[in-house]
């Protein structure tokens, strides 16, 4: 952790010596989740929880169509749930504690999808993509549930350069350290897709990738549960505590 220093005397026997205060800042990561489409924040919340154990400062929400407001989901657009990010992320850094330069956004499918895009528009340092998800430039404004799903996948199924996608465009110019997680049984995110998203990340500082053997999209067993929350985890100290520590910065 990075501290202050406060030059002093120190009274002693009608002399005074110098001294020197150091004082920690208190400044520490931030973190932000992104859940993924019909999802919540209750998704993120245990490894959420085991992050901010790390000493960081950690921020889950949901996203507008989803927990309390899904009334909206037949109207939300990928317009709407954007902004809604941009405007978690600038709720974060308002945190006391919170280093504005060392923010982590963790992504979970669409939630995924939307971080990517968040780099483009606020400075994130380290980037967790789980299942990422990809979509269409075309109809941002639509709502979310009037995409034809048949015509999505087939899509997916495609390669597509940064050069024909936002979020794959993000990705592109993204310099800071990544890391992209795949369900090895994934139904709604092909290996197409994931390798898109590796290939994108052509700037970044680091990346890494991993596979969550036997997973499905919605990590529906508690073995694939752990294993990616253990990927999380560990991918988390060593890029966001590890690099602090290596700097004097914790």
């Amino acid at each position: 952790m990075t501290t202050d220093s406060e030059i002093i005397r120190i009274e002693v026997q009608h002399q005074s010596i110098a001294g020197t205060f150091l004082v920690p800042s208190n400044t520490v990561p931030g973190v932000l989740f992104v859940h993924g489409w019909g999802g919540s924040q209750a998704f993120d919340l245990l490894r959420a929880k085991r992050i901010a154990g790390m000493g960081c400062v950690c921020l889950t929400f949901d996203l507008r169509g989803h927990a309390d407001t899904v009334s909206q989901q037949m109207s939300v657009s990928r317009d709407d749930n954007l902004r809604d990010v941009v405007a978690a992320y600038d709720q974060l850094i308002t945190h006391p504690t919170i280093d504005t330069t060392a923010i982590a956004v963790v992504g979970s499918s669409y939630g995924g999808y939307l971080a990517a895009l968040l780099t483009q528009v606020r400075p994130v340092k380290w980037l967790a993509l789980h299942v990422p998800a990809l979509y269409r430039d075309d109809e941002w404004m639509l709502p979310k549930r009037q995409l034809n799903r048949d015509a999505l996948m087939t899509y997916r199924r495609s390669q597509i350069t940064p050069d024909d996608n936002r979020a794959l465009a993000a990705c592109s110019t993204f310099k800071g350290d990544a890391l992209i997680v795949e369900a090895e049984h994934d139904d709604f995110v092909p290996h197409s897709t994931i390798m898109n998203y590796v290939a994108a990340f052509r700037s970044a500082h680091s990346l890494t990738y991993r596979v969550v053997d036997k997973a499905d999209h919605a990590l529906s067993s508690k073995p694939s549960q752990e294993a990616y929350t253990s990927i999380l985890a560990n991918w988390t100290t060593e890029m966001v505590v590890g690099s602090r520590v290596g700097s004097g910065t914790t």
